[in-house]
């Protein structure tokens, strides 16, 4: 079966979120099939939500499409590795996979800070595949934080 990245439309959820004044990250849930399930940008300023996370939206989205809260075989995208909270949402959902743009030395909880799938606790451990469409990602993101500093 041929790889077929989706980062471009996650990249698109992204700079929707950016327009709505929101941190830029985008993520897009694939079913089993490969068919888009869910997709998602930041919203926790618009929706006075914390937890408003892409991925977070974006999975509460396709369980209720699913009418399940585990989501074997979907695979995720998301334009910044997940934070901590967001990886444990990930493993709960039981995701097969997660593709992921730019890395996130700061508050990243997949490789970095938490590494919350290294853990003996962690529910689920799907595949993990980062730096796709990194450059692009990591841009959206400067261009952002640089407009809000200027």
């Amino acid at each position: 079966m041929k790889f077929t990245s989706h980062m471009d439309a996650a990249l698109a959820e992204a700079r929707a979120a950016a327009l709505r004044g929101e941190v830029p990250v985008g993520a897009v849930l694939l079913d089993a099939s490969g068919k888009v399930a869910a997709q998602a940008g930041n919203r926790t300023r618009e929706l006075n939500d914390p937890t408003a996370h892409a991925e977070i939206l974006a999975i509460r989205a396709a369980c209720a499409g699913a009418g399940s809260e585990r989501l074997a075989g979907h695979t995720l995208y998301v334009t910044l590795e997940p934070c901590a909270m967001c990886a444990a949402a990930i493993a709960a959902a039981r995701l097969k996979a997660v593709y992921f743009g730019a890395s996130d030395p700061k508050s990243g909880g997949v490789l970095h800070g938490a590494r919350v799938f290294t853990h003996s606790q962690a529910h689920h451990v799907p595949e993990v595949y980062d730096g796709i469409a990194a450059d692009q990602c990591a841009a959206v993101l400067t261009a952002f934080f640089a407009s809000k500093r200027g």
